[in-house]
């Protein structure tokens, strides 16, 4: 038989899953689970809630669906969902959207971002730079695009990037800057200089700059600042979020991006050759969960602060070095003290010594730069507040 290896194996390679020989092996988040059911450990390493989102937008989804909102919805999603993810824009970011042409709903972010990447690469010197540690989709969707990743490295404890190594980065070979803030997996924001070097180095060498904004309501301390509002940025800027994690519903996969209509059709004539349309009764329950009142969207970042803080607590007790985020679901902890040199055999064997699971931070990264996150594992804090106790409880036993 031929060899059908082509597009898996770049994709793999590219996610760092080959194993020696070359065969595709799981993602880490597959085996870390897998490893919590079998051990009854408490899985604080998949970043997804375990408590329902809203009622009233759980109720609209069932409404939908007893009304006859299952089949496909259009391909640019529904006007309402259109429409209310403009009026969002505008309220909290005073951005101005045309919802006929500046917008396009998803089958979650990462359909957006492989979309993306897809629709704004292709020859095979174009190059998107990333911040790293990076959400392990990016690394994989641009392998398949047939793209080159250039990482910036994101330095501890605060995980800024240095400007100087950024500037190098950024030649005139690269397509997209991908940026991820607030980010995942280190939880950091990026501050006023780093956004705007993006920018500037954007504009200089004719890039599109790629966000992905999913914790954009989970910034611990002030508001959330898309680089699209930047000056300069909005015309060459495809921002990307979702309802997943600002609403507790990661399985339904409604997202989108928004951005100037060129580049807004260049990603949907790729878009809708992926999944076309989907989640057709969910899409009037995220307009109905984007109209919330701002109460709702200041409680959801102030109770995972206190969670994050709690979680954080329970780490230092146990001998960890906790590196505090400054939003999203994550914490980072060094392990380093507790005599931990490799985080990712540390973290395989922590379900049985410690009945908990955690991701090493070298998941996220490129096999070449594994050195200097050795001992970082990162957690998640979004579970209710009796689970995080229950593992902090369970974490003291590695003292």
């Amino acid at each position: 038989m031929r060899d059908f290896s082509g597009a898996w194996r770049r994709t793999a390679e590219g996610a760092g899953l080959l194993d020696e020989d070359g065969r595709g092996i799981p993602t880490i988040f597959a085996e870390m689970s897998a490893l919590a059911t079998r051990t009854g450990a408490v899985n604080l390493g998949q970043g997804f809630p375990d408590e329902d989102g809203p009622a009233e937008v759980l109720d609209a989804a069932r409404r939908a669906i007893a009304e006859g909102a299952n089949q496909y919805p259009p391909g640019r999603g529904i006007l309402e969902l259109r429409t209310a993810v403009a009026e969002h824009q505008r309220r909290f970011y005073g951005t101005i959207l045309d919802p006929e042409r500046d917008i396009i709903i998803t089958a979650g972010a990462t359909e957006a971002i492989a979309a993306a990447i897809l629709a704004l690469t292709g020859e095979p010197d174009d190059e998107v730079v990333v911040f790293e540690p990076y959400y392990d989709s990016y690394a994989a969707c641009v392998a398949l695009a047939g793209a080159r990743l250039v990482p910036v490295p994101l330095r501890a404890p605060d995980f800024q990037p240095d400007l100087d190594e950024l500037r190098a980065a950024v030649t005139d070979r690269t397509r997209v800057i991908l940026v991820n803030d607030p980010h995942n997996p280190t939880g950091m924001v990026f501050t006023d200089a780093v956004r705007e070097e993006v920018v500037r180095l954007a504009e200089r060498h004719d890039a599109v700059i790629v966000t992905d904004e999913v914790y954009e309501h989970l910034v611990f301390d002030g508001p959330h600042v898309p680089i699209a509002t930047l000056p300069g940025a909005w015309e060459r800027t495809l921002s990307i979020s979702s309802a997943a994690k600002s609403f507790s519903v990661t399985g339904w996969k409604i997202g989108w991006f928004t951005g100037p209509a060129d580049l807004v059709d260049a990603v949907l004539a790729v878009k809708q050759f992926l999944t076309y349309a989907g989640g057709t009764p969910f899409q009037p329950a995220i307009a109905t969960a984007l109209r919330l009142p701002d109460a709702y969207f200041t409680g959801i970042a102030a109770t995972m602060r206190a969670k994050s803080a709690l979680l954080g607590s329970g780490l230092s007790a146990a001998g960890f070095t906790v590196l505090p985020p400054q939003g999203t679901y994550f914490t980072v902890a060094d392990a380093a003290p507790l005599a931990v040199t490799d985080a990712a055999q540390f973290c395989r064997d922590l379900p049985e010594r410690a009945g908990v699971v955690g991701i090493p931070l070298t998941a996220f990264v490129t096999p070449a730069h594994r050195a200097r996150y050795a001992s970082f594992v990162r957690f998640a804090a979004c579970k209710r507040v009796d689970v995080i106790e229950d593992a902090s409880a369970r974490l003291q036993r590695l003292r």
